[in-house]
């Protein structure tokens, strides 16, 4: 499905929640000109929507919503809650949803605005079903207690009032939901390449990300 006309470089990120790969993810987008989707962000948009709008939300709302959403309204920091992450895990397991917002990731994938050299998405069923044919493939993940610590101190910068046991408790039940869900389940590929952040800086990480792409780009 790839874009021969254009050319495209395609980047498929996946990664357990809180590893850095949102971060690797902005970082290759500047550096190669690459359109950026957050897929993660998507449901978390729709998590604070079914919240919001508990008596009237429906496939029709969501597809309406998904239809006229812009990239600015999934910087909304209210999708950054715990209660907001929670609703998009259960809402991720809806398969009808998944079909919804598997239309909106292939047209940002695929079809990027033309200023861009291409696309990079990253979430957890991007090299196993979004873009199973990304010119580069990357899961990206870290220890429990590392994403956990990250992700506590990104609460607290935002001023949420939550315990770091809480943050890993949280953290322990998404990546079993995100593992064991029957539609698009997080999993290693055998063609993607594994970069552990527990111990590297993002300068380091990027660096082994610039090396894979630069190669085959004969940068």
């Amino acid at each position: 499905m790839r874009n021969k006309k254009r050319n495209l470089i395609t980047v498929a990120i996946d990664s357990p929640a809180a590893a850095g790969a949102g971060t690797q993810a902005k970082l290759i987008s500047k550096h190669y000109n690459l359109f950026y989707l957050d897929t993660g962000k998507i449901y978390r948009y729709i998590g604070l929507l079914k919240l919001n709008n508990k008596k009237v939300f429906s496939y029709q709302l969501i597809e309406r919503k998904i239809n006229k959403i812009k990239i600015s309204d999934l910087k909304n920091k209210k999708l950054l809650s715990n209660d907001v992450a929670i609703s998009a895990s259960k809402i991720a397991k809806n398969k009808k949803i998944r079909d919804i917002v598997h239309r909106f990731q292939q047209l940002c994938a695929y079809s990027p605005p033309k200023k861009f050299n291409g696309s990079v998405l990253d979430g957890r069923d991007i090299i196993t079903v979004q873009m199973k044919d990304a010119m580069f493939k990357f899961y990206i993940t870290a220890n429990l207690s590392v994403r956990a610590k990250r992700r506590f101190d990104e609460y607290k910068s935002l001023k949420k009032k939550i315990t770091y046991k809480e943050v890993l408790k949280s953290l322990k039940n998404r990546d079993n939901s995100d593992k064991n869900r029957k539609y698009g389940p997080l999993k290693k590929t055998k063609d993607s390449v594994l970069i552990n952040t527990s111990k590297l800086s993002k300068k380091a990480c990027f660096k082994r990300i610039r090396a894979v792409m630069d190669k085959k780009l004969n940068y």
